[in-house]
């Protein structure tokens, strides 16, 4: 993986481990090389984060709708931001760019973000693995949804496979660049 696509909150959360996972996989993504492709905003750990990968010499690409960036939310010191019209836009754009998805705790618009990669995964419209970075157990609860989605078979077991979590950035990074997907279509169709 030469490039992640990072979903997190606007805000700093309630835990001071949030912001320290920022600064983790800031180093992890540096040493290795990795760009961060995320939202743009130098607001919460999606600033924190932009900020500690710049401030190892790491490359940052941000996207931002035009309506963001006229609320002055925009990060103006990134290697290259990205202004698009739409958050559609967005989301389709920081997709090409990216090798990966990964969330990290985030309000609604995080969680929305990474199920639209997943599901697409699920759709085969691409085959880059998609990670939840479960800190202080802040994905429990959607894990736990996820998993009772496939009791009640709405969600193939297969399918929920595809959306990784772990609470270890390093090994979970790990997991996302050996992760080899490969489509069905027995998923689409029922069979």
């Amino acid at each position: 993986m030469k490039s992640l696509t990072v979903f997190c909150g606007s805000n700093t959360g309630n835990h001071s481990s949030y912001l320290q996972a920022c600064d983790q996989l800031a180093e992890l993504l540096v040493t290795r090389n990795m760009e961060l492709v995320y939202g743009g905003s130098h607001l919460g750990l999606m600033g924190r984060l932009a900020d500690a990968v710049l401030s190892r010499g790491g490359k940052v690409t941000g996207v931002i709708p035009e309506r963001l960036v006229e609320k002055e939310i925009a990060h103006t010191g990134l290697t290259m931001l990205v202004v698009v019209k739409t958050m559609h836009e967005r989301k389709a754009r920081m997709a090409e760019l990216c090798d990966g998805f990964l969330a990290l705790p985030g309000g609604i618009g995080t969680i929305e973000e990474i199920m639209e990669v997943y599901t697409w995964n699920q759709l085969g419209y691409h085959a880059k693995p998609c990670a939840l970075l479960n800190i202080n157990g802040y994905y429990d609860h959607l894990n736990s949804f996820l998993d009772h989605m496939v009791n009640a078979r709405f969600l193939r077991e297969e399918q929920r496979s595809l959306l990784l979590s772990g609470d270890n950035i390093e090994t979970l990074i790990d997991q996302m660049a050996s992760t080899k997907i490969e489509f069905q279509d027995k998923w689409i169709n029922g069979k």
